[in-house]
C-alpha cells in the first residue's frame, strides 16, 4: 500500500475494471482509477455498522494534498459519529438564503409575520421588504446556504450596499420603476430586515442560531427633524392652490395632511366610512399601529365637506377600484413650492411642532398623531376623542390653515412698503 503522492497517482494506469489505491499514511483515503482513465479521490469510513465511501473529487481539479485534507475531515466526522454521506445530502438539500427569504415573504403575505406592534405586517410594508430582498439580499448573499451565512458575509453585503453595488433602476409596480441608490441608510435597513428574517426562521427551526446579523456594523440613521416654517407653509399653500385644477386630489390630500398630521398612506387611503363628522374624528381601521381614532378640527371638516362623494374612497384611483397613490403628485407640489428637501411626512412633523409650541403635552400630541397607545383602557375602550383633544386639533388646524391661505407675496410687499 503506497503513500499517495502526485507521482503515484500520475503513474496509475487504467485497467479493464476500476480499482483503488489506498494511502498508507492516511487510513481511509484513496483514489479510484476507472477504465476511462479518470481518477477520483475517495474517503472510506465506517459509521456504526455501515461502511460509507464518500467521493471527494476528480484528480486534476483536486490536488492530492487538497483531497487528503478533505479526506481527513470525512474521517474525523465519522469518528465523531456523524454520517459524512448524510452530511453531504443535507448540504445539497439545505435551503439557501434566497429560499429562506421566499418562505418569509410567503408567511408575511399570509399575515403570519408579526411586527413589534403585535400586528401582522401590512401589505405596503411587505411590498417594501420584497424590493429590498430582490434588489439587495438575493443578488449579494442569496445563493449561500441559509445555515452557513456568516456575520462576515452579512458585513460584506452591508458594505457593498453602502458603496452602491446594488444601485440601479428597476421595473416596479404600481409606479412603473424603482430607482435604487444604495447608501449607508439603505444598508442599515436591509441588514435589519435580514436580521428579522433570521429571528423569524430561528423560532421555526428553519435555521440554527445564532443570528448572523448580530454584531454587524451599520450606520445609525439620524432622526429627521425637518419642520416647515410659517413662510414655507405660505409658499406651500400657494403651490397647493396652483395644483387644484391639474391635480385636485393631490392638492386636497396635501391640505388634509397639513391640517390633521396624518401619514401620507393614511390620508390617501381614507374611505368615507372612516370619516365621523359628528364625532369630529377619523376612525382609521388599519394603520401602522393598528386601529386608530384621530381628532379632526373644523378646518379639516370643512375641507372634507367640499370633496365629491362619488366613490368609496376620498381619493380614488382612475379605475375607481382602490385609493390613488399620490406620492409623486404630492412631491410635485412640494417641488413647485421650492421645498425640494421636504415631503408630506414633514407636514406631520410640523403639525406636532405647532402643537408643542401651543403648550400641549407629548401625550396629547401622541393622541392627535395616532401614536401607539399603551393603556388597556385607551386601547380597547375609548372609541372617540374627548373634547380637549378635538379642541387641540381644531386650534392647530386653524393656525396651519391661516398660513396655507395667506399669499406668500403679501409679506414681501408689506416689508417693501414698510
Amino acid at each position: 500500500m503506497p503513500n499517495l503522492t502526485k507521482r503515484v497517482v500520475d503513474a496509475a494506469k487504467p485497467q479493464a475494471g476500476d480499482y483503488f489505491l489506498w494511502c498508507s499514511s492516511t487510513p481511509g483515503f484513496g483514489v479510484r482509477v476507472y477504465p476511462s482513465g479518470n481518477k477520483v479521490f475517495v474517503a472510506q469510513v465506517r459509521v456504526g455498522r455501515q461502511q460509507r465511501r464518500v467521493k471527494i473529487g476528480l484528480f486534476g481539479p483536486f490536488t492530492v494534498e487538497q483531497a487528503r485534507k478533505r479526506g481527513e475531515e470525512v474521517v474525523r466526522a465519522a469518528s465523531e459519529g456523524r454520517d459524512p454521506q448524510q452530511d453531504k445530502r443535507d448540504a445539497r438539500n439545505a435551503i439557501t438564503v434566497a429560499d429562506l427569504c421566499d418562505s418569509y415573504l410567503e408567511a408575511a403575505r399570509a399575515g403570519l409575520v408579526i411586527t413589534r406592534f403585535r400586528r401582522p405586517k401590512r401589505a405596503s410594508t411587505v411590498a417594501i421588504d420584497e424590493g429590498r430582498i430582490a434588489r439587495h439580499i438575493k443578488p449579494l448573499v442569496g445563493r449561500i446556504p441559509a445555515r452557513d451565512l456568516s456575520r462576515a458575509a452579512v458585513q460584506r453585503m452591508a458594505d457593498d450596499i453602502a458603496k452602491g453595488k446594488t444601485a440601479g433602476v428597476f421595473e416596479a409596480k404600481p409606479r412603473g420603476r424603482a430607482v435604487v441608490t444604495g447608501g449607508t441608510k439603505t444598508a442599515a435597513r436591509v441588514v435589519e430586515l435580514l436580521g428579522g428574517i433570521y429571528t423569524w426562521a430561528e423560532k421555526r427551526e428553519l435555521v440554527p442560531g445564532p443570528n448572523p446579523v448580530r454584531g454587524v456594523e451599520k450606520a445609525k440613521g439620524t432622526p429627521k427633524d425637518r419642520v416647515l416654517t410659517a413662510g414655507e407653509l405660505k409658499t406651500l399653500g400657494q403651490s397647493i392652490r396652483d395644483a387644484e385644477l391639474a391635480s385636485p386630489a393631490a392638492a386636497a390630500c396635501a391640505r388634509l395632511i397639513a391640517l390633521t398630521g396624518l401619514r401620507r398612506e393614511e390620508a390617501a387611503g381614507l374611505t368615507w366610512d372612516e370619516v365621523d363628522e359628528a364625532g369630529s374624528c377619523l376612525r382609521l381601521r388599519d394603520t401602522k399601529t393598528g386601529r386608530s381614532t384621530r381628532p379632526m378640527g373644523s378646518a379639516a371638516k370643512k375641507l372634507l365637506a367640499a370633496l365629491p362623494r362619488n366613490s368609496k374612497w376620498l381619493f380614488p384611483n382612475k379605475g375607481g377600484t382602490g385609493s390613488a397613490d399620490l406620492k409623486k403628485r404630492l412631491a410635485t407640489i412640494f417641488n413647485a413650492a421650492g421645498l425640494i428637501d421636504a415631503r408630506s411626512h414633514d407636514l406631520r412633523r410640523t403639525f406636532a411642532s405647532f402643537a408643542a409650541e401651543e403648550g400641549y403635552s407629548d401625550a396629547t400630541i401622541g393622541e392627535m398623531l395616532g401614536h401607539a397607545r399603551r393603556g388597556v383602557t385607551s386601547k380597547h375602550y375609548i372609541r372617540r376623542p374627548d373634547a380637549a383633544l378635538v379642541a387641540a386639533a381644531d386650534q392647530i388646524a386653524a393656525r396651519i390653515e391661516r398660513l396655507l391661505s395667506e399669499d406668500p407675496e403679501a409679506e414681501v410687499i408689506k416689508i417693501r412698503v414698510g
